[in-house]
């Protein structure tokens, strides 16, 4: 029986993006943690995160600055709550680093990493909400299609990383 306290517990206010990617769990794991892949997958494209700054520690800020093509400028702020080394990592926008509070709490993701022993990673990312209101607008804002196109590119990056290894 899953433990019902576990990150990983399906929750009604839930967006969930699954796959299995052709790459190892360590490397979809650097490209989340190290600033300058991440600035090369995390947002699906036109856009792009022009900087990225990563404290990996639970309680440590996340800052990621998204540029639009016409000019937006977005300023993604959050905190880890939970880092497993090549295998879950669990953030906030609750938070901005320190326990500080943000404004207006919108979600916390919950990105899992399972190697599966053939090269290959289960991927699963979870965008859960702090109520019905946030997890609809979310959806209306095309996170499948969003955040599936920046799995797609995680994954292209990924191979490329794998294939000059």
């Amino acid at each position: 029986m899953p433990d019902p306290t576990a990150p990983e517990t399906p929750h009604e206010f839930d967006l969930v993006l699954e796959r299995t990617i052709a790459a190892p769990a360590d490397v979809l794991y650097r490209c989340y943690t190290e600033p300058e892949l991440v600035c090369q997958w995390f947002c699906p494209k036109p856009w792009k995160v022009t900087e990225a700054k990563l404290d990996l520690r639970p309680g440590g800020a996340s800052y990621h600055r998204i540029e639009g093509p016409d000019g937006e400028v977005n300023h993604v702020r959050g905190q880890y709550v939970e880092i497993v080394p090549g295998k879950r990592i669990v953030g906030t926008d609750a938070f901005i680093g320190n326990w500080m509070p943000s404004g207006k709490p919108f979600l916390t993701t919950i990105i899992t990493f399972r190697d599966m022993g053939d090269g290959t990673t289960h991927y699963r990312a979870v965008a859960r909400h702090w109520n019905a209101e946030d997890k609809t607008l979310h959806e209306e804002m095309g996170f499948h299609e969003g955040w599936g196109k920046a799995a797609d590119q995680l994954e292209e990056l990924a191979q490329s990383l794998v294939a000059k290894a």
